[in-house]
């Protein structure tokens, strides 16, 4: 089957390799259709686009916005249109209130006795500062060994440095992404069950739905292929890949069966 990847990561969100590195890997994996969708920035796109145009790897622009309705219920924006004014001042304000997040974060683990500081967080983050850089300062100065380890020691529910997410609702990522121009899909809709509102969402907007995702099982792949077809939305393929030493898979690309990725190039590359 052929291999999409319209979800990955790079330095400048919580991946840990360049725009152009994350392009070589999947190029490596054979990747046929390619995005970088960091979070709530679209910084990285140029380069990434530049790198994919040189080796003739068919691009999509895109990004992943977080919401405040649940930790993981994040929403792809394909095809978005980069240098949209009201777009880029919303995707500003979601990198200020992550900001202000990881600031009660930091401030919580001071208060638990874990020695971080706001400087050994932010200076691992040029552009958008997430919980995994929290983890990242916190291995780089010995309290963990690993990225996972920080999260699940310290940043998860129920543990001293976890704050809520500060995302904007999901009704206004649809309305956004669609504003620029986009595509809407939910990415890893698999991690949300029991927060799933297809009709509200349809409603809003939504065009697709991330089926084929590294955690998915075959039965929620043939789940969500059941909603997609109810509510008309295209299935997508993304690896959420994060890069070497990130704790997610290392490899992009996810393969996709021939039907949906012929769909994709019809709806992403106006073929």
């Amino acid at each position: 089957m052929p291999k999409a990847d319209l979800h990955t990561h790079s330095v400048f969100s919580d991946g840990t390799t360049s725009p152009k590195e994350v392009v070589i890997a999947a190029q490596k994996a054979g990747v046929g259709i390619f995005a970088l969708a960091d979070h709530d920035t679209v910084n990285g796109v140029p380069q990434a686009q530049a790198e994919c145009e040189a080796r003739h790897i068919p691009f999509v622009p895109a990004v992943e916005i977080s919401t405040r309705e649940h930790d993981h219920l994040h929403f792809l924006g394909l095809n978005v249109d980069i240098h949209n004014t009201r777009f880029l001042e919303f995707l500003e304000n979601n990198r200020r209130l992550r900001v202000a997040r990881i600031k009660k974060i930091i401030a919580q683990l001071q208060a638990a006795r874990v020695n971080l500081t706001e400087k050994d967080v932010f200076s691992r983050a040029p552009n958008t500062v997430s919980r995994a850089h929290v983890a990242d300062a916190l291995k780089q100065k010995g309290i963990v060994p690993t990225r996972q380890e920080g999260f699940r020691r310290w940043l998860v529910p129920g543990q001293a440095g976890y704050v809520p997410s500060a995302g904007v609702t999901v009704l206004e990522a649809i309305r956004e992404i669609k504003h620029a121009g986009g595509l809407a899909v939910i990415a890893h809709p698999g991690m949300v069950m029991e927060v799933w509102n297809f009709p509200a969402w349809k409603e809003a907007g939504l065009d697709g739905i991330e089926v084929f995702y590294p955690a998915h099982t075959y039965t929620m792949k043939q789940e969500l292929l059941k909603i997609a077809r109810k509510y008309d939305l295209f299935a997508t393929g993304g690896s959420d890949y994060h890069g070497p030493s990130s704790g997610r898979n290392s490899t992009p690309g996810m393969a996709v069966a021939q039907p949906h990725y012929d769909r994709l190039i019809s709806k992403l590359l106006k073929r």
